[in-house]
């Protein structure tokens, strides 16, 4: 059984290493888990993952690979040497197997991104798609199962649908999670964390509520709460 804790990571969507430095120790132990992208990887996010990861703290680096199998799979080998808890990559077949075979034998949770929760039908359509967003998650959820992936990433819109598909062991984390009246933001697909948890998310991906708000402590605090309160309704 995972702590709450374990199961909320906060998103340093921030553009320096100095304001994640700080977001981390304004939050203090309330928090273990992390995640970096690439607005904090290109400005020396990189280094401080592995550092982050070294203290003890869990880090999800959300990378997001897509490339020839080979590509993908040599930066799946050097990521899993530094450490990373969980590491992101497109839901294309060839691409998480290829990631699978790189990965044996580390603790790394590979992490399937099937649509972004930015996108909903519509972009899907500009893009070259055909169908709805949830019929691609649920397409696929099934092949990152088959290709032996750690998780899946979606929303929360899809998450029950899609624990139906992993099973109970595989990770269902999910972004565009939204406090109870904050702004959606650029995200189209939102759902509060007790909804989520709710749902049947494992973990819940929280940026812009922590680390913008004038409290990051006490705003990762409420969340927390309100995901403790979905794991044991009782406590409601």
């Amino acid at each position: 059984m995972m702590t709450t804790n374990e199961r909320l990571i906060v998103g340093l969507d921030v553009p320096t290493v100095k304001e994640a430095e700080a977001i981390v120790t304004a939050i203090g132990d309330d928090v273990i888990f992390y995640k970096i992208g690439y607005q904090l990887v290109f400005a020396g996010g990189l280094e401080f993952a592995r550092e982050l990861a070294q203290s003890g703290r869990k880090i999800f680096l959300d990378m997001k690979l897509l490339d020839i199998d080979n590509t993908v799979a040599s930066g799946v080998e050097n990521i899993a040497k530094m450490g990373m808890s969980m590491l992101t990559l497109h839901a294309y077949p060839k691409a998480m197997r290829a990631a699978v075979a790189a990965a044996k034998g580390s603790d790394l949770t590979l992490l399937g991104v099937t649509v972004l929760t930015s996108m909903d039908d519509a972009d899907l359509v500009e893009a070259g798609y055909q169908g709805d967003a949830r019929s691609l998650v649920l397409k696929r959820a099934e092949q990152a199962r088959e290709a032996g992936m750690g998780g899946i990433v979606c929303s929360a819109e899809e998450s029950s649908a899609v624990r139906d598909i992993v099973g109970p062991d595989m990770a269902v984390v999910t972004p565009g999670i939204r406090p109870t009246g904050a702004d959606a933001g650029d995200q189209k697909r939102v759902v509060t964390p007790f909804d989520a948890i709710q749902g049947g998310s494992s973990h819940l991906v929280v940026g812009r509520p922590i680390v913008k708000a004038a409290d990051p402590k006490a705003a990762a605090r409420a969340i927390l709460d309100e995901m403790l309160r979905a794991s044991f309704p009782a406590n409601r």
